[in-house]
């Protein structure tokens, strides 16, 4: 790869954040010098996604089709998420939810950290995702000790995954790092604001929820920087009280 690097014409990455982070020792892996001597010919072109294949209107995975103009019926998927993981059915209640592999790169040992206080919270929170066992048991663990507040479902399902960003309220993604990211944007796509670590691809496509960014009405999401469960808590917390302001709440939605 270092000779290609070398020799390209230009190269590129999938975010124009990543681009300037693999620069740094931190995520360049050896090759940072390399990439910081040919940063006039390195850029970042943020992902796509799939518009129909994630799209509301027409989704064959959800249960309930809704819009930008009909927010109101997102709350039936919300509905079906609960039942799908035997929740106790609230309409009230801020529907957590996680997709992705359960790896420390993704965060999932920050998430852990806050879910014993999370439960003593008025919320909700699933899960579908695999990887590391020990993460994978202690899910189980918790899930099994707070049956009406967690959920998960160790593996793959491509119908749940969009129903979980279909009936979700928030999507939770501290990824320590993340070159671009997907459900950010899927999340977005479906009315679930998303709680975001200020990396990679992530911090490029999400606009914290400010004073500013609110009245201008350019919020997508909750961004937060450290990566520790205290900076995540924040956010969470930072979040919940936006949720229980339903006008500020619609406003970052559509």
């Amino acid at each position: 790869i270092k000779g290609g690097l070398v020799y390209a014409d230009y190269i590129t990455t999938v975010s124009p954040t990543y681009a300037l982070e693999i620069q740094t020792p931190e995520f360049g892996y050896g090759l940072e010098g390399l990439l910081d001597h040919r940063k006039e010919f390195l850029g970042g072109i943020i992902n796509g996604i799939d518009m129909d294949q994630w799209d509301p209107e027409t989704d064959p995975y959800i249960t309930q089709h809704f819009t930008a103009t009909t927010l109101n019926k997102k709350q039936l998927n919300k509905s079906a998420l609960q039942r799908r993981f035997s929740l106790p059915l609230n309409d009230r209640v801020p529907l957590f939810g996680l997709i992705g592999r359960l790896v420390e790169q993704k965060g999932i040992d920050l998430i852990l950290q806050c879910l014993p206080e999370m439960v003593s919270m008025d919320l909700q929170f699933v899960l579908l995702g695999s990887g590391d066992k020990d993460f994978e048991k202690q899910l189980q663990n918790l899930a099994d000790l707070y049956p009406d507040k967690i959920a998960i479902t160790i593996g793959y399902d491509e119908s749940l995954a969009h129903l979980i960003e279909a009936g979700a309220d928030i999507f939770l993604m501290p990824s320590r790092f993340e070159p671009c990211g997907l459900n950010q944007m899927y999340s977005q796509r479906y009315a679930t604001i998303p709680i975001v670590r200020k990396t990679g691809g992530l911090a490029d496509t999400v606009t914290d929820a400010l004073p500013e960014t609110l009245a201008k009405q350019t919020a997508s999401g909750i961004v937060f920087s450290e990566a520790s469960p205290g900076a995540l808590l924040e956010a969470i917390k930072r979040t919940l009280i936006l949720y229980n302001s339903a006008d500020t709440w619609k406003k970052m939605q559509v």
